[in-house]
């Protein structure tokens, strides 16, 4: 059996991170620890991801401040992605027309 490569853009802040687990708080952002901290936009990712044909990806906003980027990404790649993070009832249809392939 193979593993299948799933990728993901993270976004804290608008910019894309990976950040180690359990370091993001609502209450202490100076607890926040990186991994890794991109200077290109989530838009960047969302193209590299579509050029390679990669399937099953999502886009992850990680508190407030990421509907841009997410939005963008998305743009860049039309029902390629997945999006999660703040969606509701109330808001999820419109990440659907944004370009999402489905709200998480």
């Amino acid at each position: 059996m193979h593993s299948q490569f799933r990728p993901c853009i993270d976004l804290h802040n608008g910019q894309v991170k990976q950040i180690v687990g359990g370091t993001l708080h609502d209450t202490d952002a100076g607890q926040l620890h990186t991994n890794f901290v991109s200077a290109e936009p989530a838009a960047y990712y969302a193209r590299l991801y579509r050029e390679h044909q990669l399937q099953g990806g999502h886009v992850i906003m990680l508190g407030p401040g990421n509907q841009q980027a997410a939005a963008e990404a998305l743009a860049a790649y039309p029902d390629g992605l997945q999006v999660g993070g703040g969606i509701t009832v109330d808001n999820a249809c419109e990440w659907i027309g944004r370009g999402a392939s489905k709200v998480i």
